[in-house]
Formats: C-alpha cells, sequence, structure tokens
C-alpha cells in the first residue's frame, strides 16, 4: 500500500488528486488561473470541498478561455451563485471574473503569467521537511510576497495562506510528507 501525505484522507477523489496533480509542477497558463481561483474558493472551506464542486467550476468557468471568464456580467454571476453544485458565495464567484481581469491586464502590459507566478518560488523549487515535528506552514515570506504582488494588480481572494495553498498545489514548493511516496527534490525548470 502506497503511503501518501498524512492530509490524505482515505476518499479515492482526494487520493486521486494527491497522486496526480498535487505538488506535481504545473506551468500551463489555463491550469495555473484555475488552480489560483480554486484555492480562493476554499478560503474558509476544506480542500475536499473545493474538490467535489472542481466539475462544476470548469463546466461554469475554466472550460472557457481567461479573456471569455474576464466578461461574464454581474447578472451571470447572480445566476451562478444559486447553483448548488457551486460554492454559492457571490464575492468568491465574483473574484474569478475579476481575477480573469486582473490576469489579462498584465497580460496586455507585458507579463507571462507562468513565468512571473513561478519567480516567487526561487530559481530551486523549495522542498520543505514535512513530518510530525515539522508540521506544513501555512505561508511563507515568498506567499506574503506573492499576495501583496497579486493584490497590487487587482487580484482576489489571494492572501497569504491562498497563495501559499495554491504554491503547493502546482508544485512551486514540495511539502509532500518526507515519507509519502511523492516526496522527491526536483529543481524547478520552467518550459
Amino acid at each position: 500500500m502506497l503511503k501518501r501525505c498524512s492530509w490524505c484522507s482515505t476518499d479515492p477523489l482526494y487520493q486521486a488528486y494527491h497522486d496526480l496533480e498535487w505538488g506535481h509542477p504545473v506551468y500551463q497558463e489555463p491550469l495555473l488561473f484555475e488552480m489560483l481561483c480554486l484555492e480562493g474558493q476554499q478560503a474558509g472551506l476544506s480542500w475536499l470541498t473545493v474538490l467535489k464542486k472542481r466539475r462544476s467550476y470548469r463546466q461554469h468557468f475554466f472550460q472557457y478561455p481567461i479573456a471569455d471568464i474576464a466578461k461574464i456580467s454581474d447578472q451571470d454571476l447572480a445566476l451562478k451563485a444559486q447553483d448548488p453544485q457551486l460554492i454559492r458565495h457571490l464575492a468568491k464567484l465574483t473574484a474569478i471574473r475579476d481575477n480573469a481581469i486582473a490576469w489579462q491586464t498584465m497580460s496586455k502590459k507585458g507579463f507571462f503569467l507562468p513565468e512571473w507566478l513561478w519567480q516567487f518560488s526561487g530559481e530551486q523549487r523549495p522542498c520543505n521537511p514535512v513530518n510530525a515535528n515539522q508540521p506544513v506552514a501555512t505561508s511563507t515570506e515568498a506567499s506574503i510576497a506573492m499576495s501583496k504582488a497579486l493584490k497590487r494588480h487587482g487580484f482576489k481572494f489571494v492572501g497569504p495562506t491562498i497563495c501559499y495553498a495554491f504554491m503547493q498545489a502546482v508544485g512551486m514548493v514540495n511539502d509532500h510528507d518526507d515519507d509519502c511516496h511523492f516526496k522527491y527534490p526536483t529543481k524547478a525548470q520552467f518550459v
């Protein structure tokens, strides 16, 4: 039986997410955008709650280009907020649209967002010790810097804790438990 991180329950959806996604480096713009927004949806909730609703979020938002997400009207967002398959929090749903606008604005100013986001992890992808004596951090200097930078550019629901969860999810840091079968020291390579 494979040893997984202590936070990973026996839920098959959670285990698949852990094994196939969490902590694996992501460089694709649409997936980075989706994960940043989904981490914002998690605020005050468990990640499993968001994960169970991910398919609906993709149907409502993330199957579309970021430019299309940026055009969603307030009226459409109010309708989406009534869907029980989403987290019915209008400010969180509006943040997805507002983050798409911020993403586009930065892109138009010449930022390549995947590279810009990855700069916060540094040249050497951190591989942190995680065990009973070394619990996982909830934020770091890097996530605080990312949060401040994103907020300056108009992003919402991107506090330091959300940014650190995003960094963990997309592999900017390797916070798998030391005895997890996915703990591997790798150097970040931007492609």
